[in-house]
């Protein structure tokens, strides 16, 4: 198992740990924090191939898919309304 370890990428620190989902559980996750983002995200199960690379590489793009998510303007349509 990979220990947890810290990388940047696009101008961010990235800190990852990968840990159990419940104390209960055998099955182990990757965890991250992202500087300026208060928010932990799980994203993704650890699997036995894993790598420091591969794992930093998944990261980053699940990490840029959800700024890109977020960023994304929704129209407001009120209900019943044409």
């Amino acid at each position: 198992m990979i220990e947890p370890f810290e990388f940047e990428a696009e101008g961010r620190t990235y800190t990852c740990a990968c840990e159990p989902s419940h104390p209960s559980r055998t099955d182990a996750w990757w965890y991250f924090g992202v500087t300026g983002d208060r928010t932990r995200y799980a994203p993704f199960q650890a699997a036995a191939g894993d790598t420091r690379s591969s794992v930093q590489r998944r990261i980053v793009a699940h990490y840029s898919a959800l700024l890109v998510r977020r960023a994304t303007v929704v129209a407001y349509r009120p209900f019943g309304k044409r």
